[in-house]
């Protein structure tokens, strides 16, 4: 039996906000996945990454087009600000095309009272335009920064749960995805 070839997730951090708690929950969440067997992951951090708000082209834009195609699969952790998600992710989502298409993505949530769920559920409306498959399971943290130590731990275990079940089935969308793809092009 063949080694079986990891698939490539990138972890896209939507907030730019200053003071953002959102390295806390991706690195929590990187090291999750880091340990999920048959997987590589890379992180695009929104704040480092400066694409233009008017979707021009530009180095930034074909360096991101990029990456996005060259990978399998995403996660997005996406703050909730005012019932929305950011605006540096709308632009992420709105700066590339046919490199998103058919790819599965699933979603990491922080907020107050609502852990960002009504972001995703926005979010989940977005990459289905762009051709995406929105995996089911998602990791939602309210009152976030109640749920970190120090340390950037948690002990919130409904979300360790939610991410071992939400990176299984990234894997399998993404592997279902390149095997067909290695026959046949995507008819979006």
């Amino acid at each position: 039996m063949s080694e079986i070839e990891p698939v490539r997730l990138e972890l896209i951090i939507g907030s730019t906000r200053v003071g953002r708690i959102a390295p806390v929950v991706a690195n929590w969440f990187v090291e999750r996945a880091r340990t999920y067997p048959h997987v590589e992951l890379g992180v695009i951090d929104l704040l480092e990454t400066s694409l233009p708000q008017n979707l021009d082209d530009s180095p930034a834009t074909d360096a991101f087009r990029a990456r996005v195609g060259r990978a399998h699969g995403f996660v997005a952790v996406t703050s909730e600000y005012n019932h929305g998600y950011p605006a540096a992710l709308k632009t992420a989502f709105d700066s590339v095309k046919h490199e998103w298409r058919a790819k599965p993505i699933g979603f990491v949530s922080y907020g107050g009272v609502s852990g960002g769920l009504r972001a995703t559920e926005q979010l989940r409306q977005v990459v289905a335009e762009l051709h995406m498959v929105s995996v089911r399971q998602s990791v939602s943290f309210h009152q976030v920064r109640k749920k970190f130590d120090d340390n950037g731990r948690t002990t919130d275990a409904a979300a360790v749960d939610s991410a071992d079940r939400m990176l299984a089935q990234l894997v399998w969308w993404a592997r279902a995805v390149r095997l067909h793809r290695a026959t046949e092009s995507y008819p979006g």
